[in-house]
């Protein structure tokens, strides 16, 4: 299978890093930057291009993953020029319909988890979640992702939205909560590391109990004294105070 991979940033990279590793090296990395697209292609043992005129015609499958608010210019871009193959972005969010009009054979190809290119991941972990304009082209992209995942599914456009939702709420909220908590610390100096045991303990629970089961603290409690006491110290920051005050009132009202 040749693949063209649009995008140099966490997704993309850790795509291309799996797919080398599996002998399906992306032929060829295009990113807007060219610094960006040649650290990736070295890492690969790929080649990188910035320009769309040098943009391979004759990939069987052009992977799109690059920031949503790019998404629609990028595949203008590439979708003038390259005719033939399957097209497929990797967001969680945007439309298959990008690609109506511009390409006839089209889909999605959404990993759930989250990515940083500093750190690889196990790609064969990963749910994945595809569509395709065709049957045809589903059973294409169903076997790209069975290149990288042992965890694909078809999912339909409505409900990977619904999915995306949920993922920014279990993964993205969650992290920020972390970064709240680490900017505690640190003003008492105590370093972040005193809770990962927590974290751990944390996420491991959730691998046995329903997560409305494994909530635990002063408000799945009741305990509104304590949650009083946690906002009076929070007086001097308002936004860690409102933070701590709406989630708390979330989960006194949706206690088990």
């Amino acid at each position: 299978m040749k693949i063209v991979m649009i995008g140099a940033g966490n997704v993309a990279t850790n795509i291309a890093k799996t797919l080398a590793k599996i002998g399906e090296t992306p032929a060829q990395i295009w990113s807007r930057t060219l610094a960006s697209a040649e650290a990736l292609a070295e890492t690969v043992d790929s080649c990188a291009t910035s320009d769309w005129n040098s943009v391979m015609k004759d990939a069987d499958v052009y992977i799109v993953s690059v920031k949503d608010d790019a998404m629609l210019d990028v595949i203008e871009q590439l979708c003038s020029r390259c005719k033939h193959g399957v097209f497929v972005h990797t967001a969680g969010t945007m439309s298959m319909s990008l690609f109506t009009g511009k390409a006839e054979h089209y889909g999605v190809l959404y990993p759930m988890q989250t990515f940083s290119k500093q750190k690889e991941v196990n790609f064969r972990t990963i749910p994945c979640f595809v569509e395709a304009s065709d049957q045809q082209t589903l059973d294409i992209i169903m076997e790209l992702a069975r290149l990288l995942s042992d965890n694909v599914r078809e999912l339909k456009e409505a409900d990977r939205k619904w999915l995306h939702i949920a993922a920014v709420f279990s993964c993205n909220f969650a992290n920020v909560c972390n970064t709240m908590a680490a900017k505690i610390l640190e003003r008492h100096g105590l370093d972040f590391n005193v809770m990962l045991p927590l974290l751990d303990e944390t996420v491991a629970k959730l691998h046995r109990l329903h997560p409305k089961e494994a909530q635990t603290g002063p408000a799945s409690r009741g305990d509104v004294g304590v949650v009083g006491k946690h906002l009076a110290l929070l007086e001097g920051d308002k936004e860690l105070s409102e933070v701590y005050s709406v989630l708390s009132d979330y989960i006194l009202k949706n206690r088990v």
